[in-house]
């Protein structure tokens, strides 16, 4: 056998799995398989052990889910698969006020306009190559954006639109020395300038994309890369020096049967040191009125290289121990391994093929897109067309290539249906341990009670601490949480009041101390022309202020400090018939504006549950004709 065809036919019992029998039982499968090589999937009866998280215990993980097109992150706990909170970032969400609020507004900048979002990529910050629990980061692929969620209060507190691009797909983080950057890549391919200009005459544009660098404390892009293709996913490595990123679309095509059309496209590799090199050189420019350094990365720059891998590569994971960048076929039955420790001499021009850079492109079946890690040296590969996944040992899979009669397959697990992205527990640091895998899958069909036309999708845990995978849990959730990350519950240590001081809500507090005004114990109104400043204090079950006065017309601020000290005692103000709502948890500030166009009483009330007389926790806005 040659390194190059190290095809593994699976046994005749493994050929019947899931194309005949879609929706049976997996565990006749794998009873059907016994004595084949290969284990097929467990049923959910065959639970793990320890599985059950009971009433009034605590989960081990936290796990952070990207929420697609809703725009928002979810937090659950694994394994209980129990949903804690969600984190509207992109969206507008009435319960918190997010996207109404001034405090809000703040942070979604000239994006607040936006009502949409689609998020698929949380991923959170590290030192040295260990997940440290200060931020997660989720991209906006409809809307360019990148956005940071500080997890000390589940709050995004800053966003950035990315300039020159468009729609930010594959993120992930700087993991050595510690997240400087957040990387992202610009899915889809532009003319530059994109103002109009040549909209008839688009085949002699000058068109790209761009990989692209986010500072992740001040949240300002650092620098934007050209490249040939498209960019997909992408990941770093453990030594600080290079990210890697897919290209799906190396044709540069505008229609499906173009992206299609050549047997390889690549994986691009940018050097970070010499990327940050040029820009110290002055050796960029900048594009209209953005002040970003882009820099040319396309074929021949120093700064990026190109390796073939077949055919319209998705996911691209970075295995625990550093070792590897695993990109994924897709339309290919294979995944790419590329040796990182031989980047350097890619760089410095000692191969005559870039492809030598390859340990191993294992054949697991049909539609690989995504591959995780159980740091015991074995890899999760999820296969869409298949509806499975596939446990396989890297060691063996680079033995194979160079012509070792070894099976890397370790096992096929079924999975409902359709699997996108999968992830195992610390899996994108260090500490990758083995524990749980999560499947997002694509398509529930049968599995749970129908809703009508448009049905859930399928979250699946899966205990990966044994030699044999094992499905224990189904999760029906909404559209469409595209990507999570887990956490252990030891690494975050959340807020459970806010700090008077929180940068949060600073500015609302300048504005106080401007109007002289002491949030924590003053009610007043302070009127500047038709702008008018309410301040009230709130404490379980009132309001500081019952009633005030305004004129139609008037752009009216309400500022609500929460003076509560016990956890878990929320307020909320709701401005009836304004389209006015907010969450003020304890010892928050929060504010909102709106205009009073109406003229007659309106009343407000607390819409957090908080207290037995909640229902009586009301006020009285008095709106005087113009």
């Amino acid at each position: 056998m040659s390194k190059h065809d190290n095809h593994q036919e699976p046994s005749e019992h493994v050929k019947l799995s899931r194309r005949l029998f879609l929706g049976g039982s997996s565990a006749l499968l794998a009873t059907a398989a016994a004595g084949g090589g290969l284990s097929l999937a467990s049923s959910p009866a065959l639970a793990a052990e320890g599985v059950n998280v009971a009433p009034g215990e605590l989960d081990e993980y936290y796990g952070f889910w990207s929420g697609g097109h809703q725009g928002e992150v979810r937090v659950l706990g694994v394994p209980s698969m129990r949903e804690l909170m969600r984190i509207p970032v992109f969206n507008v969400d009435s319960a918190t006020g997010w996207g109404i609020t001034n405090e809000s507004k703040r942070v979604l900048g000239d994006s607040h306009k936006y009502l949409n979002g689609d998020c698929h990529h949380p991923h959170i910050s590290m030192t040295d190559g260990h997940y440290d629990g200060k931020y997660l980061f989720i991209n906006d692929k409809a809307n360019t954006r990148v956005a940071r969620i500080r997890l000390d209060i589940m709050k995004c507190d800053k966003m950035v639109t990315i300039p020159n691009v468009q729609a930010i797909h594959g993120l992930r983080l700087q993991k050595v020395p510690h997240t400087k950057y957040v990387f992202c890549n610009a899915e889809y391919i532009i003319p530059h300038p994109n103002d109009g200009s040549n909209l008839k005459n688009l085949d002699a544009a000058e068109q790209y994309t761009m990989f692209n660098a986010v500072d992740a404390e001040t949240m300002e892009v650092a620098f934007q890369v050209m490249v040939d293709g498209n960019l997909d996913n992408t990941d770093a490595c453990y030594t600080g020096k290079y990210a890697a990123s897919t290209c799906y679309n190396s044709e540069g095509a505008t229609t499906l049967g173009g992206m299609m059309r050549e047997e390889r496209d690549w994986v691009t590799v940018f050097n970070i040191p010499r990327i940050e090199a040029a820009i110290k050189a002055g050796d960029f420019t900048t594009l209209g009125d953005s002040k970003v350094p882009v820099l040319d990365g396309r074929k021949g720059s120093k700064l990026t290289r190109y390796v073939p891998v077949p055919k319209n590569p998705h996911g691209l994971n970075t295995s625990p121990d550093g070792k590897y960048f695993v990109a994924n076929g897709k339309l290919s039955p294979t995944v790419s391994m590329i040796e990182i420790d031989k980047l350097d001499d890619l760089f410095n021009d000692k191969f005559d093929d870039p492809r030598a850079v390859i340990a191993a492109e294992p054949e697991l079946g049909l539609g690989p897109l995504h591959t995780t890690f159980d740091g015991r040296g074995n890899a999760y590969t999820t296969l869409f067309i298949d509806s499975q996944v596939v446990k396989w040992n890297m060691a063996d899979a680079v033995k194979a290539y160079h012509g070792e009669d070894v099976n890397y397959i370790r096992q096929k697990l079924d999975v409902q249906y359709q699997p996108g992205h999968n992830h195992a527990s610390h899996t994108e640091a260090r500490d990758a341990d083995g524990k749980w895998l999560v499947v997002l899958c694509k398509f529930s069909k049968d599995r749970f009670l129908p809703v009508g036309p448009l049905h859930a999708e399928n979250d699946q845990l899966v205990d990966i601490s044994g030699e044999e995978m094992k499905l224990v849990h189904d999760g029906p959730t909404y559209a469409e949480p595209h990507d999570c990350i887990l956490l252990r519950r030891d690494v975050l240590n959340p807020k459970k009041i806010w700090d008077r001081n929180d940068p949060f809500f600073a500015e609302t507090v300048a504005m106080a101390e401007k109007d002289g005004v002491a949030l924590e114990r003053d009610n007043k109104v302070i009127r500047d022309g038709n702008k008018v400043r309410v301040y009230m204090t709130s404490v379980a079950p009132t309001y500081g202020l019952t009633e005030f006065t305004v004129k139609q017309g008037d752009e009216v601020t309400v500022t609500v400090t929460n003076l509560d000290m016990i956890e878990d005692v929320s307020h909320g103000f709701c401005m009836v018939n304004h389209g006015v709502s907010m969450e003020i948890s304890p010892q928050q500030t929060a504010s909102v504006t709106f205009v009073a166009d109406k003229p007659g009483v309106h009343w407000y009330y607390c819409n957090w549950f908080c207290h037995a007389l909640h229902m009586e926790m009301v006020g009285r806005m008095l709106v005087e004709p113009a």
